[in-house]
């Protein structure tokens, strides 16, 4: 299997279905949850025609916004991403937890919308006609400490859009004008109950039956459930009910997400559970309409409010679909990076190259002095998300530098990282596996253990994540006769985002160099 795997990343399939991998279609006509055991966090959908359309969180990575698709929601895979990049200096450096917050996509009149905040740069809406193509990125409105919009375009051609603030306990819904591009008011206090309802967000748009209804997560990330304000008038007041809880699950947090309709009448609820290193994974809700409220998850036994399900029939979406994941293994074949990767901070194209070696990564030793090469301020780093809850992950990589100190490898990150790097000293190329935790005025890595290797021939890096996310690292010089080196390290989230792994390449030196690192493959199963 390990050898069908690695044959399969090679030539260019980089949607490996190794059995040790997550995936939810049982094949029986059934789905596990979670759908998704990877960090999309902050989930909205759409439905056009036979497509569903996902969009998460990114915050500081780029390209930014991920767009998934599926036939039949419990298969995905990434399509694009709505964003590049952010349109701002400070996203030159990873401006970590900031960047796109909860964003919602709807389709109106022929387009595709996507509307974000930043915490401190206020809203953005892009649009397209083509949602696998290129986006429009507008700024909407310079402002602080907003989140969560969505917008809703009403019967009589009026267009609104609700939002919270940080923090939440408060949604606001403002009048906008029909292209989306523009608010035409302050805003009005539409709900806040902070008895019942505390730390309510993320606000999503409905109408049905003359109803106006705001789905919303209360009662914080990971221990919040779901709930449903109902109103005749868009401007309130609002009921609420609680509409999905943990209940007797060990579904903790479960809440904000995306409802649809399917054409054989089902809905169905997408939403995050938060899982420390693991990040927000994405899990599946039948949903059952009871006087005038969707009720998400099972209401078995009698129960009075939705529990989530780890079973379930799949959705009636009319037809039979084959079994697909996210994308993780690549081959580098392309011309393009796998959409499955993103960078710490807005890209630049100085970075990398796919096409000065052919059928390899090259990543150059970007110079970072500020910091000696601490990778918390590192922008250069090129990273996905932890796809399962156990996995591996293998690059093959021959290094370059040019001056001693130019470290290239592979890296698990979050507010602590681990991982193995080739430093270049001056008795040559050594293997280090290191640790490091973020501190602002000092730098905190440290190097657990160096070995002599063969600095000019190529060195396969591995990483074995067990439950827990606990990680273990180990090398070899044949691709076959792996070694173990160092320690055990359990993971650890970033700011708003799960544990990732991926690559590095960096000069901490002050003159620049013309040293790169080619990286073969990157063979996750």
């Amino acid at each position: 299997m390990r050898a069908l795997i690695y044959l399969c990343a090679l030539t260019g399939l980089v949607n490996s279905l190794d059995a040790n991998m997550w995936t939810p279609d049982l094949g029986n006509g059934r789905y596990k949850n979670p759908i998704i055991f990877a960090d999309y966090s902050d989930p909205d959908i759409i439905k056009v025609k036979n497509d569903f359309y996902m969009v998460a969180s990114s915050f500081n990575c780029m390209p930014g916004i991920p767009i998934l698709h599926s036939y039949d929601l419990v298969n995905w895979t990434i399509i694009n991403h709505v964003y590049d990049r952010l349109p701002f200096e400070k996203y030159d450096k990873p401006v970590h937890g900031e960047g796109s917050w909860a964003p919602s996509i709807r389709f109106h009149d022929g387009k595709y919308y996507v509307y974000f905040c930043t915490p401190q740069d206020g809203l953005f809406m892009a649009s397209t006609e083509n949602v696998r193509g290129n986006w429009d990125l507008h700024h909407v409105v310079s402002v602080e400490m907003w989140e969560d919009p969505c917008p809703i375009w009403d019967d009589d051609g009026n267009a609104y859009l609700v939002h919270s603030k940080l923090c939440g306990t408060e949604l606001y819904l403002h009048k906008m004008s029909p292209d989306g591009k523009k608010l035409l008011d302050n805003g009005k206090l539409i709900f806040k109950n902070v008895e019942n309802q505390n730390t309510i967000e993320g606000p999503k748009f409905l109408k049905k039956d003359g109803y106006y209804y705001i789905l919303a997560p209360a009662g914080g990330v990971s221990t919040g459930w779901q709930s449903v304000l109902r109103s005749k008038n868009i401007y309130g007041p609002y009921e609420d009910k609680v509409v999905m809880q943990q209940g007797s699950t060990d579904i903790n947090g479960p809440h904000q997400g995306g409802i649809v309709e399917l054409e054989s009448g089902e809905w169905w609820f997408v939403h995050f559970q938060s899982r420390d290193a693991y990040g927000r994974i994405i899990h599946l809700q039948p949903v059952k309409w009871i006087d005038g409220f969707p009720y998400i998850g099972s209401l078995e036994g009698g129960k009075k409010i939705g529990e989530p399900v780890a079973e379930y029939k799949k959705p009636d979406a009319g037809g039979k679909y084959p079994i697909a994941i996210p994308q993780t293994s690549d081959s580098f074949e392309s011309n393009k990076l796998g959409l499955q990767w993103q960078w710490h901070a807005n890209p630049k194209k100085e970075w990398y190259s796919l096409t000065e070696r052919k059928g390899f990564l090259r990543l150059n030793c970007v110079q970072n002095i500020s910091q000696n090469g601490n990778l918390w301020f590192v922008p250069n780093q090129l990273l996905q998300k932890f796809p399962a809850p156990v996995f591996t992950a293998t690059t093959k990589v021959e290094f370059h530098p040019e001056f001693v100190n130019e470290r290239c490898g592979l890296v698990v990150m979050g507010r602590s990282w681990a991982g193995l790097s080739l430093d270049n000293t001056a008795d040559g190329v050594r293997l280090t596996m290191f640790t490091g935790t973020f501190q602002i005025c000092e730098d905190q890595t440290s190097k657990i253990k160096t070995v002599t290797i063969d600095g000019n021939a190529p060195v396969y890096l591995k990483v074995s994540v067990s439950e827990g996310a606990v990680c273990s690292f180990s090398f070899s010089q044949n691709g076959i006769d792996y070694t173990g080196i160092g320690e055990k390290f359990n993971a650890k989230e970033g700011v708003w985002i799960g544990a990732k792994v991926g690559l590095f390449s960096i000069n901490p030196n002050i003159e620049k160099s013309r040293g790169y690192a080619d990286f073969e493959n990157f063979v996750v199963e």
